[in-house]
C-alpha cells in the first residue's frame, strides 16, 4: 500500500531547506560531544536534586548532530507517529493523481521541518516505539550548528551554555522517565488524537466552515495551535486541550527548572534567557505564518503560560502543593486551569481536604 507522503523527498527537502551552516565545519565542532556528554550527566545530577525526578531509564545519552541528522531522526519520528493517519489515507492512495499528491505532501513537511532544523538548538525525543531499535531511542539531541552560531554571535560562554541548555532538556528526559505515568500517558493522548483522524472532504469543510466562524468573530484561528488545532474534530479537540495543557506544564517547568537548578553552575543564565524569549518573539512576517501554521507560536505561549502557572502554585502552597501534578494523570492542570490557577489549586485543595 502507498503512503500518502513520499518520506524519502521529504528528507530530500528538508537538508536542502535547512541548509549547511558554516559552523559544521568549524573545528570548535570537534569540542561539543564531549562537552555534552558531560554537561548532559551533570545536568541530570542537578536536575534530580531540584525536582526530586529521577530517571527510572539510566543515565541520559547526549547526541550531537548537524541540521541533516535532526532532520533524519525527525522524519522517522513523524513517520511512525503519523501511521495511524497514513493508514487510513493509504487506500485512497490508487487514483492515477497519488503519485503527485505524495510528492506534494513530501515537499510540504520537508520544507517545514529543514525551516525548523534551522532555530532548534536540543530535542528529547520522547515517542518510544516498542519495536524500533533501542539505541536510537531516548537520546538527547543537540544540533551543533545551531548551538555555535548563537554562542559565537551573542559572545556566550560555551561551558555555561551548554550545561544551560543540556538542563533543559534533562528536565524533559526526567519528565518522562523519572514519572512512571508519564511517557505512556502522553503517548495514549497522541494515539487517542491520531486514531480518531477523518481524512475525509466532509471533514476538510467543517474545518474551514469552523474557520470562517473564528475570523468572524475577531479571532485568529491559528492561535490555540496551529493547522492541527484548526482541522480537529470535536474529540480530538478535548484530547488537544489535554495535550496543551500537559505541554505547557512541561515546557514551564523545563524554564524554572533550567533556571534553578543552574543558578550556583551558569551566572550568565539571565542573559541565555533574555536573548533566547527575545529570539522567539522576532522575526519576519513569513517567519511568524509559519511559526503560526506549525503551531510553534503555541508552543512559545506555553513556556510563559507555564512558568506563570507554577508560580501561582507554589505561592499557594509551596513544592508540597505543586508535586501533586506527579501523583498521576488526574492531577494535570487542564489548559483552563493553567491559563487561571486558582481553578486548579482550588481543585487540589478540596480533593485534599476530602482524603483528610
Amino acid at each position: 500500500m502507498s503512503e500518502p507522503v513520499n518520506w524519502d523527498l521529504a528528507e530530500k527537502v528538508a537538508v536542502r531547506v535547512a541548509g549547511r551552516d558554516p559552523f559544521a565545519e568549524s573545528y570548535l565542532y570537534a569540542s561539543l560531544q564531549p562537552d555534552f556528554d558531560e554537561l548532559t550527566a551533570e545536568a541530570e545530577a542537578l536536575v534530580a536534586e531540584a525536582t526530586g525526578l529521577r530517571s527510572l531509564s539510566g543515565p541520559a545519552r547526549a547526541r550531537v548532530t548537524d541540521r541533516a541528522g535532526w532532520v533524519h531522526a525527525n522524519v522517522k519520528s513523524f513517520r511512525r507517529m503519523l501511521r495511524p493517519v497514513t493508514d487510513k489515507l493509504g487506500p485512497m492512495m490508487n487514483s492515477p493523481f497519488a503519485p503527485i499528491g505524495r510528492s506534494v505532501a513530501g515537499a510540504e513537511l520537508g520544507t517545514m521541518l529543514g525551516w525548523m532544523s534551522t532555530r532548534v538548538l536540543g530535542q528529547y525525543d520522547l515517542l518510544l516505539i516498542e519495536d524500533e531499535e533501542p539505541d536510537e531511542q531516548d537520546i538527547v539531541y543537540y544540533v551543533g550548528p545551531n548551538v555555535l552560531a548563537l554562542e559565537k554571535r551573542f559572545a556566550f560562554p560555551p561551558r555555561e551554555f551548554r550545561l544551560w541548555l543540556a538542563l533543559h532538556e534533562v528536565t524533559h528526559r526526567a519528565q518522562f522517565t523519572g514519572v512512571p505515568w508519564m511517557g505512556a500517558y502522553f503517548r495514549s493522548l497522541v494515539a487517542s488524537t491520531l486514531d480518531s483522524v477523518d481524512p475525509s472532504p466532509g471533514r476538510l469543510l467543517d474545518a474551514l466552515r469552523r474557520t470562517f466562524d473564528e475570523i468572524r468573530a475577531g479571532r485568529n484561528p491559528l492561535d490555540e495551535g496551529g493547522l492541527v488545532a484548526l482541522l480537529a474534530t470535536p474529540e480530538q479537540a478535548e484530547t488537544l486541550q489535554k495535550v496543551q495543557g500537559l505541554m505547557s506544564l512541561l515546557e514551564g517547568h523545563g524554564d524554572v527548572t533550567m533556571d534553578r537548578a543552574g543558578a550556583a553552575r551558569i551566572p550568565s543564565a539571565a542573559r541565555f534567557g533574555a536573548v533566547l524569549r527575545d529570539r522567539r518573539r522576532q522575526g519576519t512576517p513569513v517567519t511568524k505564518l509559519v511559526q503560526k501554521l506549525v503551531g510553534l507560536e503555541a508552543k512559545m505561549n506555553q513556556y510563559e503560560q507555564g512558568e506563570q502557572f507554577i508560580a501561582a502554585v507554589e505561592e499557594a502552597g509551596g513544592d508540597a502543593l505543586f508535586n501533586r501534578v506527579w501523583e498521576g494523570p488526574e492531577w494535570l492542570p487542564t489548559s483552563a486551569e493553567i491559563k487561571d490557577p486558582p481553578l486548579w489549586i482550588d481543585r487540589a485543595r478540596r480533593d485534599t481536604a476530602a482524603i483528610a
